[in-house]
């Protein structure tokens, strides 16, 4: 009797250890096609692009970044001509690397003053007309 009760018993185990295979097997197919679908390449751009909206602190860094760079290009621009002498073009290349190295260091100081700058422009303070007293 202890024989029967025992193979049954373990007839029993393996049926519910088959289940338990077969429901862990869907849920890790199911994981698969997420993380195949996360490796494609549209949604790694994807994915990076939001990580990088997303961020302010990287947001301000390139910020900064960008306008130092087009600054300092705009500066040598200015500077030397298309055709100046080999003079200018190396002081033009100089002021271009002092500019980007003055913005790229005050660019958190630059973008609060341009945020003022835009809300008094697009948020100007409405003076109270004083109440007329009856």
């Amino acid at each position: 009797m202890t024989k029967k009760n025992a193979i049954d018993s373990l007839k029993e185990s393996i049926r519910l250890l088959e289940i338990r295979q077969a429901e862990e097997g869907k849920i890790l197919k199911e994981q698969l096609k997420i993380t195949h679908e996360s490796f494609k390449l549209v949604n790694l751009i994807k994915n990076s692009l939001k990580d990088i909206t997303g961020s302010v602190e990287l947001k301000n860094n390139l910020f900064g970044t960008v306008i130092s760079i087009v600054s300092g290009f705009l500066t040598r621009k200015v500077m030397a001509g298309p055709k100046s002498n080999p003079i200018m073009k190396i002081l033009g290349a100089m002021m271009q690397f002092g500019i980007t190295t003055v913005i790229a260091r005050n660019s958190e100081m630059i973008m609060n003053f341009m945020d003022n700058l835009i809300d008094k422009l697009f948020h100007p303070e409405k003076k109270e007309a004083p109440e007329a007293e009856v």
